[in-house]
């Protein structure tokens, strides 16, 4: 079975076309095979917060916290629900056609295409003038975060740092978004000039032939993945366990006791505002 699809050029040569779209059932093969293993993490896996006790003392020292503390600002909100809309727009255009479900879809799919690449550009303006732009990567700081959360989901005990804003995880599955989402935003614009808008004259000569089939592949490998993904996003943020994370996606806060449950404040500061002062720090609480 071939991954790619080719044809010959008006010299003779062969040259790639786009991605081979009998890959479409490997990605529903690896994604049933994503479902039997996630189930069997669920099952497995201890799951472990801070104790009861531990969060009692935390909420203790930590009165000063509010009891509901902002995760989200509504711009960061704005943004992802765009993307998703976006994001499901471009998956429905792209493969119902290839399914079988005949309508005037590349219009529909351009535009949606352009709105996903609009919304990326101002998230990266967002995060890296409003937003603390570091706290979503993950660097070599994260490893003893990423031994402690092994250690607990085993079942163990041990004294390790929970979570600061992002668990390691969402920053993984972020860092993989990221390339992904990148990736088939570019290839489509510049297919753009392939297929022509009402906006942009076709020009399929600004690419030698064979560099259009790696913008082809490129996007339909990342169109692919990009489907998987959202997939398992849906599947993690509907669980029981991450129903607190995805509310807070639609609110934009978490109760002051999830906040000390699943984070670690010493890596996540909470700046407090005093009635009738400017704001101040509790111990081991500062700026959001």
């Amino acid at each position: 079975m071939g991954f790619v699809e080719t044809a010959a050029d008006p010299w003779g040569r062969e040259v790639l076309t786009h991605v081979a779209w009998n890959v479409l059932w490997v990605s529903i093969f690896v994604f049933i095979t994503f479902l039997i293993a996630h189930a069997s993490y669920v099952i497995l896996s201890a799951h472990r917060v801070r104790a009861k006790a531990e969060t009692d003392a935390l909420e203790e020292k930590h009165a000063g916290l509010p009891k509901r503390v902002k995760r989200h600002s509504f711009m960061a909100r704005l943004f992802h629900w765009v993307m998703a809309g976006s994001i499901f727009t471009l998956l429905g255009t792209a493969f119902f056609p290839i399914m079988g479900w005949r309508f005037d879809w590349v219009g529909i799919h351009y535009t949606a295409g352009l709105v996903l690449t609009g919304a990326i550009v101002f998230h990266i303006f967002h995060t890296v003038f409003f937003l603390d732009f570091w706290s979503i990567w993950v660097g070599p700081k994260d490893i003893p975060e990423f031994k402690a959360e092994v250690m607990r989901e085993a079942g163990h005990e041990v004294p390790g740092p929970h979570p600061a804003k992002y668990p390691i995880g969402n920053r993984l599955y972020h860092l993989v978004l990221t390339f992904v989402g990148c990736t088939v935003a570019l290839t489509g614009m510049v297919m753009l000039w392939r297929m022509g808008t009402p906006f942009i004259t076709p020009n399929p000569y600004i690419l030698p032939e064979g560099a259009w089939g790696w913008i082809y592949v490129f996007h339909g490998m990342t169109g692919l993945s990009l489907a998987g993904l959202s997939l398992a996003h849906i599947i993690f943020g509907a669980r029981p366990k991450n129903w607190w994370l995805t509310k807070s996606m639609i609110v934009g806060s978490v109760s002051r006791r999830e906040y000390l449950e699943h984070h670690e404040p010493s890596r996540w500061p909470i700046r407090v505002r005093r009635a009738g002062a400017a704001d101040k720090s509790v111990p081991g609480i500062g700026d959001a």
